[in-house]
């Protein structure tokens, strides 16, 4: 059985940067702030019933961040799924406060991670960016998200958080995936392997029905 949903990105702009100095000289990076907010109209025209976030988020808890795996990226991802090799960050915690969620992520000492902590040191202004995937429902003026939505990371880093809606939706949302037996596929991809199936199917078909006449004759 196969469903097709969209990926979803929200960015918050407003974070606060940590610079904790260890005993050895080294600092450790981080970032904090509002990672997330339901039941509000966001600036894409979307609104997170509180019942959906909460569920994510439990789940997103216990699985990612409880065992140390929830990693974001450095920039715009077009994908459901986190490439470690531009992981930047691990998030460390993401809590409810009223209608917000509250997340801290630590700044890791990897490639993407490294130009991070530099733009951080020179004064760059940075978001953050939820990535997700889900269906959407369309009532009083604004695009509710569903049920099924699955929280992919909690917080991309990114460098153009007031970047118009526009432009954002073309870069995150240009895609549709599908759920496959558990795992996610590109829609067009998933579209191509149907056809390549049923071309299969119809050329098996044929086949018995050539070798069926052929043992007719035979009679």
């Amino acid at each position: 059985m196969t469903q097709t949903v969209k990926l979803i990105s929200e960015e918050i702009q407003d974070v606060e940067y940590i610079c904790e100095e260890n005993e050895n000289g080294k600092k450790d990076y981080k970032i904090r702030g509002i990672f997330m907010q339901a039941d509000i109209k966001n600036r894409n025209g979307r609104v997170y019933p509180m019942d959906v976030l909460n569920k994510e988020v439990n789940r997103y808890n216990k699985e990612y961040i409880n065992e140390n795996r929830a990693f974001g990226e450095l920039g715009h991802p077009d994908g459901p799924t986190v490439n470690l090799e531009r992981a930047s960050h691990m998030i460390t915690s993401l809590k409810p406060d009223g209608k917000n969620f509250i997340g801290e992520a630590k700044i890791l000492k990897t490639p993407m991670g490294n130009i991070v902590k530099s733009l951080m040191d020179e004064g760059a202004k940075l978001g953050v960016s939820s990535r997700g995937m889900g269906s959407l429902d369309q009532k009083n003026g604004a695009n509710y998200v569903r049920n099924d939505f699955y929280l992919a990371t909690a917080a991309d880093i990114v460098a153009d958080p007031s970047a118009p809606n526009a432009f954002v939706e073309g870069i995150m949302e240009g895609k549709e995936w599908v759920w496959n037996n558990g795992s996610l596929v590109e829609a067009e991809l998933e579209r191509a392997r149907q056809r390549v199936n049923e071309r299969v199917r119809k050329r098996q078909e044929n086949e018995n029905a050539l070798e069926f006449i052929r043992f007719l004759k035979k009679l």
